[in-house]
């Protein structure tokens, strides 16, 4: 059957190539390199959809590991922790919020905005019932799936070019080097952080409508051939729009329609770089012919993706309220270095180890900051080699892409790079400073264009070596290893303390990762180990403030006071507006009996943290110790409504009113308390006990039951209701029940002193009846 094939390339600028005799190049072209590949590949190519289903298996296969893991890492904050995936927050929230929860107008807020993204924890959170990792998993799971699949048609594009049947279907020119690419891409172990981490799926779902908008706009060019600029117009606006969508997902997305612009311009207009410099050295007066300058569809093109760009980034930039988010110098230690010189070589190390992680993704690590990578502070560090080398290679290439007669490599070399370099540069700090020094789930994107660039590689290897079956069994070799990578990578991503203690052989000297593994032990009951990893983050960081305020805490619970308290006394000196660490250190005082140091801790804390309920908690606690009875009722008073769920401080307030007398007022506070936190045992047992002492006997009762039922090992829930028996005249029931709670605790005095006095009473009672 003949099929009629429009070449796209040929007709919008066919100056360029009339030497090719009328025949598309591009075509001839997409066939040689695919022939260059017949060794690395089958010479029976799959079909496109038999070719997605494998790249969609494969990309499953390499992560699956990872789909009963837990919320590790981030993924406590952004989702566990994170109220706005509760269905009593207001969906209208999410747009009002960054990504983690907080308010987009607090100076504390991270800037990150990303509500679509959330909207998906959301209904993950409702369709699961709860806060249940393995669906949060899988969707991570199947959008990297889809995202692979996607890259066929993406890949098919960048190798194959835009050529369209008559009825306007485009056409695989390309389908061993796409399919090739596509494994490469779906196998590729630096996108387990994005797969396996729950919050990951910013990244996904940000590489999703990012390639949607790509291909959306290369529709545009097969619709105005047949349609007009009406159809070509409308492709472009919904490619912005999918911009949009992808930027709503993760920042990220906003740099496709840099892309976009790029495709036009150097692939689609085939503006060649060099020709248009020859032409301005010699002065040529073609110049002004340049078809380029004179395409009125490219100028608008070119408007409405500028405009579009422009009204995302404004909108974005009122969002954010406050300005940029404030970064420490733990977090990226090159961007506060007061030296240019120093920051821009440190920066453009990092490049380089973005790049070797797309080489060689062997040595991957969750969290790259507080001293994992050293500062270079002079041109003798030998790393400076490693700069150096990347930008040779980066030089080659994009004159290569720029410069080169042949348009085919030109196309290719381009869209590589600019699917490597484009959806990096919001990572770069050019433009701004970013909260972290490498990042693994950055280089999702990007690595779409190394895999371009090392399958366009291996097909020119291919073509001017004679050892094809070596090429072969390299590309299978990473193929296979990259898998196996994965494989374990994913594994390591199911559990915060396999994923904390694998960072120690990539970051040993990363004060966060020793900060990590002591916070997952303390978190286990294992106080000792913890201690040690403590310690050791703030050997290697001095400055390390949240890791000091953990070990204060634990060694407050141990009763080393005097230490807890010049470890959160440094703290609160070196981050002066550190609430929690000024809270902390108020208990400390406290419990060594210096209450006025006590209470302007306390009240330091609530200063730099208004909405602080804890801190109300110990205040109140401060003042009860003090009898400052008025006081400690209003502490508590506080913090139960600044959070209403604050058991502990409607219990206190009970018991305080309880123990002064102040039956009436206990009992209205407990019932007030009952009916916000419903299945609180210990609400219904403290209320039970005032309930008692008003002679309430029956309601008490039927509390002190609810309670027991709730936790039927709580000792003095039995004895309770046991001295209510005592008292009401049941003695049979109040024997049963303290015969249960001195079995649940035998040391208990006051309970055994009652139960002797309920055994002298009823032999009392036999004799007398005897």
């Amino acid at each position: 059957m003949h099929v009629d094939v429009t070449s796209l390339f040929l007709q919008v600028s066919n100056q360029h190539d009339a030497r090719a005799g009328g025949r598309p190049p591009a075509v001839l072209r997409m066939a040689e390199l695919d022939a260059d590949l017949v060794h690395i590949l089958p010479s029976s190519v799959l079909p496109p959809f038999w070719a997605k289903l494998v790249v969609g298996f494969v990309s499953l296969v390499c992560f699956a590991r990872s789909y009963d893991g837990d919320f590790v890492f981030d993924d406590s904050e952004a989702i566990v922790n994170n109220k706005d995936l509760q269905a009593e927050t207001p969906l209208g929230d999410l747009w009002r919020h960054d990504f983690w929860g907080s308010r987009l107008s607090s100076n504390t807020s991270h800037k990150s905005y990303r509500p679509l993204t959330v909207l998906t924890f959301r209904i993950n959170y409702y369709l699961s019932g709860g806060f249940h990792p393995v669906g949060f998993h899988v969707v991570n799971i199947l959008l990297h799936g889809g995202v692979s699949v996607l890259m066929v048609d993406v890949f098919s594009v960048l190798f194959g070019g835009l050529q369209f049947t008559s009825r306007g279907r485009r056409v695989h020119l390309a389908p061993r080097a796409s399919l090739l690419a596509a494994l490469l891409f779906a196998v590729h172990p630096v996108h387990t952080e994005c797969v396996a981490g729950v919050v990951g799926r910013a990244d996904l779902l940000c590489a999703l409508f990012f390639l949607l908008s790509f291909l959306g706009y290369c529709k545009a060019f097969r619709e105005s051939n047949k349609e007009g600029t009406h159809s070509s117009t409308f492709w472009v606006l919904l490619s912005i729009l999918l911009g949009a969508v992808a930027m709503l997902c993760k920042e990220q997305g906003i740099t496709v329609l840099g892309l976009n612009a790029v495709f036009d311009i150097l692939v689609i207009g085939k503006f060649n770089v060099l020709e248009i410099v020859q032409k301005v050295l010699h002065k040529d007066k073609s110049l002004e012919n340049v078809g380029l300058l004179r395409n009125g569809g490219l100028l608008l093109r070119m408007t409405l993706l500028t405009a579009g760009g422009a009204g995302m980034l404004y909108v974005r930039w009122k969002i954010m309220g406050t300005g940029p988010p404030a970064f420490t110098e733990v977090d990226n230690p090159a961007s506060f270095a007061d030296s240019v010189w120093v920051r821009a070589i440190n920066y453009n190390y990092y490049y380089s180890l973005n790049a070797w992680l797309l080489l060689c993704p062997w040595w991957l690590c969750f969290d790259w900051s507080m001293g994992c990578i050293p500062l270079i502070k002079s041109v003798s560090d030998c790393r400076v080699i490693a700069l150096a080398a990347l930008w040779l290679c980066l030089i080659g290439l994009i004159c290569q892409a720029l410069c080169s007669e042949d348009s085919h490599k030109r196309r290719i070399l381009t869209l590589g790079l600019g699917f490597l370099i484009i959806p990096f540069l919001p990572a770069s700090n050019l433009f701004f400073r970013v909260g972290f020094v490498v990042a693994e789930r950055v280089l999702y994107l990007p690595s779409v264009g190394y895999c371009v660039l090392l399958t366009f590689g291996f097909g020119a290897l291919s073509k001017h070596t004679k050892k094809k079956k070596l090429i072969a069994t390299v590309v299978l070799g990473i193929l296979s290893v990259n898998t196996l990578r994965c494989v374990i990578r994913s594994g390591e991503w199911r559990s915060e303390e396999q994923l904390f203690r694998s960072a120690l052989s990539v970051c040993p000297l990363n004060a966060k990762v020793h900060y990590n593994i002591g916070k997952n032990l303390a978190d286990k009951g294992n106080q000792t180990a913890a201690i040690r990893y403590y310690r050791e983050a703030v050997r290697l960081n001095p400055k390390y403030v949240h890791a000091m305020n953990n070990l204060g805490n634990i060694l407050k619970e141990r009763n080393e006071l005097q230490e807890a308290e010049e470890l959160l006394s440094l703290a609160v000196q070196i981050q002066p507006d550190f609430a929690a660490a000024w809270m902390n250190l108020g208990i400390v005082q406290n419990s060594l009996k210096r209450f006025e140091a006590a209470e302007q801790s306390y009240r330091t804390a609530i200063k730099h943290r208004r909405k602080y309920p804890d801190c109300y908690y110990n205040l109140g606690r401060l003042y009860a110790d003090l009898n400052r009875h008025v006081d400690a009722l209003n502490a508590w008073r506080n913090a139960t409504v600044l959070k209403p769920e604050h058991s502990l401080a409607w219990n206190n307030m009970i018991i305080l009113l309880d123990n002064t007398g102040n039956l009436a007022q206990a009992e209205a506070v407990g019932r007030e308390a009952l009916e916000l936190i419903p299945n609180d045992h210990s609400l219904m047992f403290s209320l039970a006990n005032v309930l008692g002492k008003s002679q309430k006997y029956k309601e008490s009762e039927a509390l002190f039951l609810k309670a027991i039922k709730a936790n039927p090992n709580a000792a003095s829930y039995h004895g309770n209701l046991a001295v209510l028996y005592h008292r009401w005249g049941h003695l049979d029931l109040a024997k049963k029940h303290y015969e249960i709670s001195l079995q649940l605790d035998p040391a208990a005095s006051g309970t055994k002193e009652n139960y002797g006095l309920l055994r002298r009473k009823l032999e009392q009672m036999q004799k007398k009846d005897v």
